[in-house]
């Protein structure tokens, strides 16, 4: 995957923001570079800890935008539309190509497409119900 712009968000509400290179679907230990200190040591990361790694355009974002929650009627979504609630209540509507509640995770290409998010990996184990749209 080479190196992405990640935030990775704890279960617990924890998030580190950084640079990862070493980050695959399945893996069970990666590193994140923290943007905010890029000559530190890399912080080392538990995937089961997680509940969502999103991989971003940009650490900032756009906070005067206005996000769209749910797909428009002329989207056309990559793979199968869903909507996944995570276990602390926050609800996710996008699609993936490859959902399979068997496996640590999947990806998820969010409906808001024009926003920061380019794709999250959803961990299984931090979701509540995932529905198909």
């Amino acid at each position: 995957m080479g190196s992405l712009k990640v935030i990775a968000r704890y279960r617990d509400g924890r998030m580190v923001k950084g640079t990862t290179n070493n980050f695959w679907p399945g893996t069970l230990v990666f590193h994140i570079r923290p943007a905010d200190a890029p000559d530190a040591a890399p912080v080392v990361v538990a995937a089961n800890d997680l509940k969502a790694i999103f991989v971003v355009h940009s650490f900032e974002g756009n906070p005067r935008r206005i996000k769209q929650a749910h797909f428009k009627p002329a989207d056309r979504p990559y793979g199968q539309k869903l909507r996944v609630t995570f276990q602390d209540g926050e609800v996710l509507d996008g699609s993936t190509a490859n959902y399979d509640p068997a496996v640590q995770g999947f990806f998820v290409w969010p409906a808001d497409q024009g926003g920061n998010n380019e794709k999250i990996y959803v961990l299984n184990s931090a979701v509540k119900s995932v529905r198909r749209l």
